[in-house]
């Protein structure tokens, strides 16, 4: 059971920008169409399906994924669409990911470049491996996009469907009750069968569980003398893992560092980081120029249990993880297309047999997930020589055992659907 002093606590410290009390919700038609606003008598509260907290790229497609089952929602979010738009952050979609977006029908209004080959190998030791789109049959392994131009997609979709989505309004209060969800919020009150926490942060208290690698990531966009040629690098590294993802001509550079040293790093100037960036990858590439750094810590973070009483937690809600394997945007959109299906059929969105069978669903991509992030990061940060060695017979077993290889690949494209 959930403690829903926890859960309130959690949902009014989101950042927020309220709208003016004088604002009251329009009237919802069949499949999340809004009248509109200033031509609607005021009310009380508001009955639908779903209500979802949180308006950034989860709670989007969140949105859209219900809407093609004709499930109703309403998105609420603090902050305002153009504030979301502006997001800075890259994001690594793997060709599951891809698949998904593709079934939402945004993919083809997301710029993205694509990943045909993952060079992975660890500073100071043995063992490399190469992972390619080819060897599994596929044009790309996975793609990098702007956090920005996907949210832009997602948005422009939102609005086609005719999907209700409150900028500017913030969840202050949650009460939940046997046969639906209270709401309270900046522009009035509503009830809902289910409430769907899209965004903020997991939170604190019991059922949260934690861990501090005591790393930073600094991020930039950096420029070499040759062309990427669709190749990632995960290199490893005592200090945590350096990711090099293709993103348009240019390189996405996320370089984890002790928590102590980053604002150093990210302070250099641009020959210093140049200089640092060469050092870890040695003579394969020569970069030639960087931009500007911005710096944010690492940690793991996550709910044991994604549901409550007609509530569940999805994407950065629910978990957030180091970004050694860039899964946590692809973990959200598969909860995502699980919820939907968990809920197509659903007389009550809120039930709690339909959101135990949910849970259920997605407890072994979820656990697994999250396990071989954190272990990933546990093995591979430290310059432990025996470990170094570990590592290394490792990375060159994966090399020279293709069912081995392959299956990491698809486990990191798919999930828990590691042979679709």
């Amino acid at each position: 059971m959930t403690d829903n002093r926890l859960l309130v606590a959690s949902v009014a410290s989101q950042t927020s920008r309220p709208l003016s009390s004088m604002e009251t919700p329009g009237r919802v038609r069949k499949g999340g169409r809004e009248d509109s606003p200033t031509n609607s008598p005021a009310r009380e509260a508001l009955a639908l399906p779903v209500a979802i907290v949180g308006g950034g790229p989860t709670g989007m497609s969140l949105a859209l994924a219900l809407a093609r089952y004709g499930i109703q929602v309403e998105i609420f979010d603090a902050r305002s669409r153009e504030e979301h738009r502006r997001e800075k952050r890259v994001l690594a979609l793997s060709h599951g990911s891809r698949q998904i977006l593709d079934w939402l029908g945004v993919w083809n209004s997301i710029d993205t470049t694509p990943i045909t080959t993952i060079h992975v190998s660890q500073q100071g030791g043995f063992g490399r491996t190469r992972i390619t789109a080819a060897a599994e049959g596929l044009a790309a392994l996975g793609y990098v996009a702007a956090a920005s131009s996907v949210i832009t997609a997602l948005d422009s979709a939102v609005q086609r469907a005719g999907l209700v989505y409150r900028e500017q309004t913030r969840v202050e209060n949650v009460e939940v009750k046997d046969a639906a969800v209270n709401i309270l919020t900046t522009a009035g009150n509503c009830e809902a069968a289910l409430v769907a926490y899209a965004e903020g942060s997991v939170g604190e208290g019991a059922g949260i569980r934690t861990r501090n690698y005591s790393q930073h990531a600094v991020t930039c966009l950096a420029a070499t003398d040759e062309p990427h040629n669709n190749q990632a690098w995960e290199r490893f590294t005592a200090h945590g893992p350096v990711a090099l993802l293709p993103y348009g001509a240019q390189w996405a550079v996320v370089l984890t560092c002790q928590s102590n040293t980053a604002d150093t790093i990210a302070a250099l100037d641009d020959a210093a980081f140049v200089d640092l960036l060469q050092k870890q990858f040695g003579q394969r590439m020569r970069f030639i120029s960087v931009g500007p750094r911005t710096v944010f810590p690492l940690g793991l973070r996550y709910r044991r249990s994604t549901i409550g009483p007609r509530q569940v937690w999805l994407g950065n809600a629910a978990q957030t993880l180091h970004p050694v394997a860039g899964q946590g945007f692809n973990l959200a959109l598969r909860d995502i297309r699980q919820l939907a299906n968990s809920l197509a059929n659903a007389s009550d969105a809120g039930d709690a047999t339909v959101l135990v069978r949910h849970a259920q669903s997605r407890r072994i991509d979820r656990r697994v997930t999250i396990g071989t992030t954190d272990t990933l990061v546990r093995l591979f940060s430290n310059d432990n020589p025996i470990l170094r060695h570990v590592r290394g017979a490792g990375l060159l077993a994966l090399d020279l055992i293709p069912p081995a290889r392959s299956f990491l690949a698809r486990r990191m494209m798919f999930g828990a659907r590691a042979f679709p």
